[in-house]
């Protein structure tokens, strides 16, 4: 079994603080800057590769992440996860989301059961419906086909989805994959679920119910709201919903469903997206071979992310060096931002795999950690960034690490030429300009228009955004923020700080206040 030691018990993260900091903006100037950027690049999967050339690093920095990789072990922990351990000990569960996508070890048996083979049942069991319903075997009660495919979760039953859904959906229409128009219902805040239903024709609608549980209070108050609207219509609910759920839970075996398609514990809400919780919307909506093809670049990436040697692991390299920026350089926020509107919705989905999963103070042994632990993650699509929060990214007090995506080629294919460059082309001079801007940065007399550099930056480019290259961003970033989480010696896979509020606010639905939260329940009228 691996050894679990906090970071600043390791005798490399010492030396890591020891060595020259790394004047980012001499560095990146001139044909030194060229050499860089040449050199200091790593292939991911499916045609993305990640480039660090704009990172505060360089030969002795890299030397020595690569001896805390070795000392912390994270091949031995990583093999440790995906060959079946507790990882989880918050919980005292499996970790499990790599195998919804393949095997990267020997068999994992829980319970008696093959997990690789429960998860690829539960997406054949989604193809097949797919199938049924796209060929018109699934109709409604009017005899009609189903176009149209709502899914009601929230957390990682909707960021995840969500970002894969809008990621593909444009790719699918160019490439004849466009099955199903998709929307999201997740607050329980009445008008997401009525704005929905609204621009809904629900007699031709699936509802896809996602909850773990099947207790969760924000989607079972959705659920209802959606019911009541079918049943005003003179509509069956049963005949238009299904469940994505727990074998064990009251919604597993109810006729108040479809179909029921099944998760278990072992793969957490913001890993979901590559198991039954993304399969069902993404296979409805584009069919089941975009979603293998999805899975595909996901188990490329995790293949990847086995190598021992940092330097040819962009996974285990990102992740180490945002330690580096966090814990060393002192760096406490990170800003993702991918120059695609596909991708509009990806940063908040990080946002929550990031925060949730390292947002921790107490190690793997619930004992207080004395550093850093995960950055705050925000971000938007560029070029919209550009002209909302980058005044700060350039010239405000902190340093921000940035995150940039970028592909070289628009999911539409339009390449209309406007005052002599096409749209995407200026969509990738932008993202280019701005990375060596905060690089470099700009001298001048007037201290307002002062430009002082050495801001951080990577970038993951592809030729295009895929199905295959959006599994192997999502595994990417999946796979850094566990490499991040065995560093700090946490346990990445629970939550327990989204639990108190909830707790509370079941009080206050119950009447059972005092003190602060009767009078905050009162000033709302609840």
């Amino acid at each position: 079994m691996p050894e679990w030691r906090n970071l600043d018990e390791l005798q490399s993260f010492d030396a890591l603080r020891e060595l020259p900091k790394v004047d980012l903006a001499a560095e990146m100037a001139g044909e030194n800057g060229a050499r860089r950027v040449s050199r200091y690049s790593v292939p991911m999967a499916a045609g993305l590769a990640w480039n660090y050339g704009a990172k505060a690093v360089d030969d002795r920095i890299l030397s020595a992440l690569r001896d805390l990789a070795r000392e912390a072990d994270f091949t031995g922990k990583f093999r440790a996860l995906y060959e079946g351990e507790r990882i989880n000990t918050g919980e005292n569960r499996l970790v499990l989301h790599h195998l919804t996508r393949g095997q990267l070890g020997k068999d994992v048996i829980e319970g008696g059961v093959n997990k690789r083979m429960f998860y690829t049942e539960q997406l054949r069991r989604i193809a097949d419906f797919a199938a049924d319903v796209h060929s018109g075997k699934i109709r409604n009660e009017a005899g009609q086909c189903f176009d149209h495919v709502v899914q009601i979760g929230i957390g990682g039953s909707d960021l995840g989805p969500r970002a894969m859904y809008l990621a593909l959906r444009n790719w699918a229409k160019t490439n004849g994959k466009a099955f199903m128009e998709a929307d999201f219902i997740s607050n329980v805040d009445p008008d997401d679920a009525a704005q929905v239903l609204a621009s809904s024709d629900v007699s031709r609608t699936i509802f896809i119910l996602v909850s773990k549980s099947g207790t969760t209070l924000e989607t079972l108050t959705n659920e209802a709201f959606v019911k009541n609207a079918l049943r005003e219509q003179g509509l069956d609910p049963a005949r238009h919903m299904i469940a994505v759920t727990s074998e064990t839970s009251p919604l597993a075996h109810s006729d108040d469903y479809m179909a029921a398609f099944f998760m278990d514990d072992f793969v957490g809400g913001r890993y979901s997206s590559t198991s039954a919780v993304g399969g069902a919307v993404l296979s409805l909506a584009f069919g089941p071979s975009v979603f293998e093809a999805f899975l595909a670049g996901a188990a490329a990436e995790d293949r990847l992310a086995l190598e021992e040697d940092p330097l040819k692991n962009p996974d285990m390299l990102d992740g180490l060096i945002g330690v580096y920026e966090r814990n060393v350089l002192g760096y406490g926020s990170t800003a993702i931002l991918p120059y695609s509107q596909a991708l509009s919705r990806f940063p908040a989905h990080l946002q929550q795999l990031d925060m949730e999963s390292n947002g921790k103070s107490v190690n793997r042994f619930g004992e207080p950690v004395s550093y850093p632990t995960g950055p705050v993650i925000f971000g938007e699509p560029g070029t919209n960034g550009q002209h909302s929060f980058y005044q700060l990214l350039h010239q405000g007090t902190d340093i921000i690490p940035l995150q940039f995506v970028g592909f070289r080629k628009s999911q539409l294919g339009t390449d209309d030429v406007i005052q002599g460059t096409t749209s995407q082309q200026k969509l990738c001079a932008n993202v280019a300009a701005q990375i060596v801007a905060f690089a470099c940065g700009k001298d001048d007399a007037d201290r307002n228009k002062k430009f002082p550099g050495g801001r951080p930056s990577s970038i993951i480019i592809g030729e295009e955004l895929t199905p295959e290259s959006l599994g192997a961003l999502l595994a990417h970033f999946e796979n850094k923020v566990m490499f991040q989480g065995f560093l700090w010696n946490l346990n990445s896979f629970d939550q327990e700080g989204v639990q108190l509020g909830k707790v509370l606010a079941k009080k206050v639905l119950s009447r059972d206040t005092d003190g602060a939260l009767r009078v905050y329940s009162d000033l709302l009228g609840i």
